[in-house]
């Protein structure tokens, strides 16, 4: 076990736990329920500790480049203002939890939390200078959002017990973790915050 010294200069960001991405929404995660308990306490440990926590949305329009009826790969989803693009209620989202919504344009697609949105100049701003990555789904909105982190210059680490990935091809998640890894993304556990948080 390696533990991370959490900083003021850390921040958690939770991708995507929105209904449609979550199992029986039109574009369900496998197991992606699972992990909600494991957000849940990544999020109640940064909060503790006074550290910002931040949470992406897909808040498409209806008519969004991604969906299948305009030639995209995905069936309509996360639809802005439907129950589908809502945060499940058993996401317990800090009381100061900054929202990032992305892909709210019909004609361009975003997986990445960064890609369009103002996010980074937010870290930079209130001087952050690593993240901590966790939601849905580990082949796709988390691995775009974690590989821009680190174009971006922050320094990046996943938390794999609280992503879940889609697996379109067998292995999607394995390999993206590896595709993070070979970028400098590194990786922890919750055990090995869970340690920082109760020394703090």
């Amino acid at each position: 076990m390696n533990p991370i010294r959490l900083q003021d200069s850390d921040a958690l960001l939770v991708i995507d736990m929105q209904y449609d991405f979550l199992p029986g929404g039109s574009l369900g995660v496998p197991e992606g329920d699972q992990v909600l308990a494991p957000v849940n306490e990544a999020m109640a440990r940064f909060a503790a500790l006074g550290l910002p926590v931040y949470a992406s949305r897909d808040w498409h329009p209806e008519n969004h480049i991604s969906f299948a009826e305009r030639g995209g790969p995905w069936p309509p989803h996360c639809v802005a203002e439907t129950r589908g693009a809502a945060f499940s209620d058993e996401l317990a989202l800090p009381a100061d939890t900054v929202i990032i919504s992305k892909a709210d344009s019909a004609d361009a697609d975003a997986y990445s939390a960064f890609n369009g949105t103002a996010l980074a100049d937010h870290l930079r701003q209130h001087g952050v200078t690593r993240v901590f990555v966790c939601g849905l789904a580990t082949d796709y909105c988390v691995l775009n959002t974690a590989l821009d982190a680190r174009t971006e210059g922050f320094d990046t680490v996943i938390l794999p017990e609280a992503m879940r990935a889609v697996n379109v091809q067998p292995q999607d998640g394995e390999r993206a973790i590896a595709q993070m890894r070979e970028a400098g993304v590194s990786t922890a556990t919750l055990a090995e915050l869970g340690e920082i948080a109760a020394a703090a």
